[in-house]
């Protein structure tokens, strides 16, 4: 019996292993896709921009929704929900008559991915015993660092035949995913859960959406000229006036999709702040493809297959992070990791475009990207929330990773079409970055030293024991 339930245990988490590499690998390989699909549409990086955008919003939508409906529905059914609607989406893209329809395919895609991890999560929880639970959740977040160092090879062979398959080969892989999880996942459902909040989903999705609309139509080359464009102005003018509604919506809500306590924290803003960079960091990766062909004339194959050194980064840095986050703190780390960053754009940006340049740029930015995408943002939440809200804490990195991924896909996509595109056009767009990196660099001295990050676990601690022996205060 011992060996038919751990026998079984691995084949549930061969199923949600592979599902959630399927959603992740689709953001890592879709950057050498860019310059192939650009050209073939005819469309330029503003408008390209939106294949990268319209993923991250809908994903960000799909993350809370899908992880309620597993709730109601039981978790089986919405997990085979989330990989068919992925299998939809990848149908859609691969075969697009128009641009209208990748963007398409691209949202129902993202809205599938953002149901597949939470829901995985909600599995293990369900079916694992505390003991083997964090074994098995490690597991499954690792995904993210192999997808970082598959996709690149991946797309880049796929890329030899056409960019077609990027989407093609999900299909399959969909259809396996779907077989065994109707065989082997649990209909497990919870009951006497709290309502999803669906206004606050709407609200924060219509703020997004109109900001990263707005921030893609800026010219940066004339900008207080396009701010009084039609096609900025009321969505940016949107996107402020829906803050404070979404603030009283999301106090009001019995369960918010962005918990507000939390950000009383000095601690907290700042790893929000952090974690948006982290984001931008993330979706100007996604362009360098398109740097690269614009810069040697390489194919979009070649291109994916020279980000090798930058994934590797990414792959050795994250244990050495993790090392110095227990050592010296997380205040070290995200100091050393944007400066890193910040480095790299620079590199991009201000000297020749050069084979050597760029590779010294790329194991710049990947190391920096391994300490922020790692364990340090998740190490300061779980350090400042009470253990009662630590589940909101990492849904608060979530929100402010995607909307830095969106807004930072928005922005880089405006800033080189507004500059024409080609290499002068990707080199201002890393100028940005660079400067936000900088910034965010100073920013990273605000946070507490190692010695308060201890005390402020102990007191957490203490009150989680308190909370656990109220008798204590007697004694």
């Amino acid at each position: 019996m011992g060996h038919e339930g751990k026998g079984k245990e691995n084949l549930i988490l061969f199923v949600l292993f592979v599902g959630v590499l399927m959603g992740a690998l689709d953001i890592a390989i879709i950057g050498p896709a860019l310059p192939a699909i650009q050209g073939e549409f005819n469309v330029d990086g503003r408008t390209v921009a939106w294949m990268f955008s319209a993923y991250v919003l809908f994903n960000l939508v799909g993350i809370p929704l899908m992880a309620k409906l597993s709730d109601i529905w039981g978790r089986r059914t919405i997990y085979v929900l989330d990989v068919a609607l992925f299998g939809l989406g990848s149908l859609l893209v691969a075969l697009a008559p128009s641009f209208a329809v990748v963007v398409l395919g691209r949202a129902v895609q993202g809205l599938g991915a953002g149901g597949i991890f939470p829901v995985a999560s909600a599995v293990i929880g369900d079916t694992f015993p505390p003991e083997k639970r964090g074994r098995a959740l490690g597991l499954i977040g690792a995904v993210f660092g192999i997808a970082f160092l598959v996709g690149p090879i991946l797309g880049g062979i796929l890329l030899i035949f056409s960019w077609h398959w990027l989407f093609v080969i999900n299909l399959p892989i969909a259809a396996v995913i779907i077989a065994m999880s109707l065989r082997t996942l649990p209909a497990t459902r919870l009951q006497g859960r709290r309502p999803f909040d669906a206004p606050g989903m709407v609200v924060l999705g219509l703020l997004l959406a109109s900001l990263a609309y707005g921030v893609n139509r800026l010219d940066t080359a004339r900008v207080v000229e396009s701010l009084t464009s039609l096609n900025v102005w009321p969505f940016l003018l949107l996107a402020l006036l829906l803050i404070p509604v979404f603030r009283r919506v999301e106090q009001r809500a019995p369960d918010p999709i962005l918990r507000l306590s939390l950000l009383g924290s000095r601690q907290v803003m700042l790893a929000s702040a952090f974690a948006a960079g982290a984001g931008l960091g993330e979706a100007a990766l996604v362009f360098v493809p398109g740097l690269l062909v614009a810069a040697f004339q390489v194919t979009s194959s070649t291109s994916s297959f020279m980000l090798l050194p930058a994934v590797l980064a990414l792959a050795v840095g994250s244990p050495l992070f993790g090392r110095l986050l227990d050592e010296a703190g997380s205040r070290v780390v995200v100091f050393i990791c944007y400066a890193l960053i910040a480095t790299g754009m620079f590199v991009i940006s201000l000297l020749p475009v050069r084979l050597a340049s760029f590779y010294l740029a790329a194991i710049l930015v990947g190391m920096g990207l391994s300490g922020m995408l790692g364990a340090t943002l998740r190490y300061i939440m779980l350090n400042e929330a009470p253990a009662s809200e630590r589940a909101s804490a990492q849904g608060v990195l979530t929100i402010f990773i995607s909307t830095g991924q969106l807004l930072g896909s928005a922005l880089v996509g405006a800033v080189i079409a507004s500059r024409g595109g080609g290499v002068p056009g990707y080199q201002a767009a890393y100028w940005v970055v660079g400067l936000v990196a900088l910034l965010l660099t100073a920013l990273a001295l605000g946070l507490k030293g190692r010695a308060e990050e201890r005390a402020t676990v102990q007191g957490h601690e203490k009150g989680r024991k308190f909370a656990s022996h109220p008798q204590a205060e007697g004694s």
